[in-house]
């Protein structure tokens, strides 16, 4: 089975870029089978991980950044594929 893991941050305001870079720079072990980074107004970081694990499998996640970077915790949820 294969589970992705969505973790979404809104940057304080005008320090998106370094939301992005410190999101960009988390090292996971082990490593996902995929891994995309977003970005998008508002200051937004988006990061989606794709696993071979079943839904509930304890998985490395990226953790909350450091304090006054992100303007609030982050949003965190994980999905599964539907067929059709």
């Amino acid at each position: 089975m294969t589970v992705a893991l969505m973790w979404e941050a809104r940057a304080v305001a005008g320090r998106g870029e370094e939301l992005l870079a410190w999101a960009r720079a988390q090292d996971l072990a082990p490593a996902p089978a995929r891994r995309e980074t977003f970005r998008a107004p508002q200051d937004r970081v988006l990061v989606i991980t794709w696993w071979d694990a079943d839904h509930e499998a304890v998985l490395p996640e990226l953790p909350d950044p450091e304090a006054g970077l992100a303007s609030r915790a982050p949003h965190r949820w994980r999905f599964e594929p539907v067929d059709g």
